[in-house]
């Protein structure tokens, strides 16, 4: 057997704990080989052995046959290893091919040649049908755009080995088909891959063989075409996997959340909510379907208080809270999971304790006399690591260590203590395992069964489907249908967020005709 990655034991320590206890994985020409473990189970940390980004305390890692040494990512490029991180390490205000060739530019007469690159970018892109506007600005391009421009500064570099890391977190349904059609493309070109993530139905669709950890240990290599999606939770997680949300009937009550005739215009002032109206209420989980872009991150930052309202009104349990500051929604009873985690949900660099009173460190018991008292801050995290499962090493750890599945539930943690009326989950499970989506699932049911108002805001049609019991469908900042799970589908939903209402009008109408006939 021909392998081109052999990682035989790698062993690598932070202190006195073991991220990667003696884990073996060997990658084979052409092959999509997928790494699967839960958030934290040392996916990422022994991808950035292999790319040089961190030196391993014990194994060895050989290349085409050969042992090597890869002390720096520029090493890992020498030998033909690429990496594609889940957070993109892209310069916003910089073209595209200004970030592709950062760090390795061409030059004529000392002076960069950009034109022969975005020549030789063009060329790339065409080669492996990624589309990519060589001159393009990266913030003027959506973020499936954006990791296909990660994808060429792989191959730009000449990279045969491509490590994706979770690529398909940022992603939308649509662009999640066509990574997966790029990753084929890109094997059939003789390229390998090692696919990180714990998203089970892409593996099933793309990958050939999984390699699974957990809890830094390597559990075994199967060959996908002969498992499946339950035992492949089971090795990962080391249980059975509720793969749908188990919730009894909604009884919702009273009105939280009105929104009337809300209009909200982004940074450049084009409206991206449009007269948008909408209700939630007490004992009920409200999901909003769409495509992203259509006004759902506008529509929460007003909500929050953190995007001025042009028109319209928003109020919390009859009470006007429109344009109010983001403090006092808090107060008035509003708990926001945001959509950016690292951005808006955390300061990575403050332990997880103060990032846990984030909210209440000016209120007591933290807050006396205006004085801090950090043995509270400890013992509220103690509390909340405790119940939300939050896998750290303690309040003092920095924010930054966690996995992503363990920010998200301090965070989840967070806003579900301080009991707020309405609950706004944006993207609660983006980029999260089974394990973890389970259990992020059965908290927002809680709430909801404790008699709160859910706003729950996804681009996973799975998702919305299992845990919602009505759907606001939104498409070009519009609300154009509510919905319920029992009477709808995938396929209408997805039709709806493209904005093809003509269907359900028929559907709609059609039905009225038989009432009336069977009247």
């Amino acid at each position: 057997m021909e392998y081109v990655i052999e990682m035989l034991n790698i062993r690598k320590e932070f202190g006195t704990f073991v991220a990667n206890d003696n884990i073996t994985l060997q990658l084979e020409k052409g092959e999509i080989h997928a790494l699967l473990g839960e958030n934290g189970a040392g996916k990422s940390t022994l991808m950035n052995v292999l790319f040089g980004l961190y030196q391993p305390e014990g194994g060895e890692i050989r290349v085409r046959g050969k042992k090597v040494d890869i002390s720096n990512p520029n090493i890992a490029n020498d030998l033909g290893i690429g990496m594609v991180h889940q957070h993109f390490m892209l310069v916003e205000n910089f073209s595209v091919t200004e970030n592709i060739i950062l760090g390795s530019e061409p030059t004529k007469y000392g002076i960069t040649n950009k034109k022969d690159a975005a020549k030789k970018v063009q060329a790339l892109s065409e080669q492996y049908s990624l589309n990519v506007d060589p001159n393009a600005i990266i913030e003027d391009i959506s973020v499936g755009m954006q990791q296909r421009v990660e994808i060429l500064k792989t191959l730009y570099r000449g990279a045969e080995i491509l490590i994706f890391d979770e690529p398909t977190a940022s992603l939308t349904p649509q662009e999640i088909i066509e990574l997966i059609q790029i990753m084929k493309r890109l094997v059939a070109e003789g390229k390998s891959i090692i696919l990180i993530t714990h998203k089970l139905k892409e593996i099933m669709d793309v990958s050939d063989r999984v390699t699974v950890i957990r809890k830094g240990k390597g559990i075994g290599t199967v060959t996908t075409s002969e498992t499946n999606p339950n035992d492949l939770a089971s090795l990962m997680v080391g249980r059975a996997v509720e793969f749908t949300t188990v919730k009894g009937e909604a009884f919702p009550g009273e009105e939280v959340l009105d929104i009337k005739d809300l209009v909200v215009q982004d940074y450049r002032g084009i409206d991206k909510v449009k007269s948008l109206n909408l209700n939630v209420r007490k004992g009920e989980i409200m999901g909003i379907a769409g495509i992203d872009g259509n006004g759902q991150s506008e529509l929460i930052e007003a909500i929050t208080g953190l995007r001025k309202v042009k028109s319209g009104t928003i109020s919390l349990n009859g009470k006007d809270v429109t344009n109010m500051k983001p403090r006092k929604v808090t107060e008035a009873g509003v708990g926001h999971i945001p959509q950016d985690r690292h951005k808006h949900g955390l300061i990575l660099d403050f332990p997880v304790g103060h990032n846990i009173s984030l909210q209440t460190y000016y209120k007591k018991p933290i807050s006396k006399s205006g004085i801090i008292d950090y043995n509270e801050i400890n013992e509220k995290a103690l509390q909340i690591i405790k119940d939300f499962d939050v896998r750290t090493q303690g309040p003092s750890e920095l924010a930054r260590s966690l996995s992503g599945g363990n920010q998200q539930k301090a965070i989840i943690g967070r806003e579900v203590d301080r009991d707020p009326d309405l609950l706004i989950a944006a993207l609660p499970t983006r980029g999260l395992d089974v394990g973890a989506i389970e259990f992020i699932h059965s908290r927002l049911i809680e709430q909801r069964d404790n008699g709160k108002a859910v706003l729950l805001i996804s681009f996973e049609l799975d998702e919305v489907m299992n845990v919602s019991d009505r759907i606001a469908v939104i498409h070009d900042g519009e609300i154009v249908d509510i919905v319920t799970p029992e009477t709808t589908t995938e396929q209408e939903l997805g039709l709806l967020m493209a904005g093809h209402t003509e269907q359900k009008k028929t559907k709609d109408l059609t039905k009225k005709g038989e009432d009336q006939h069977v009247e």
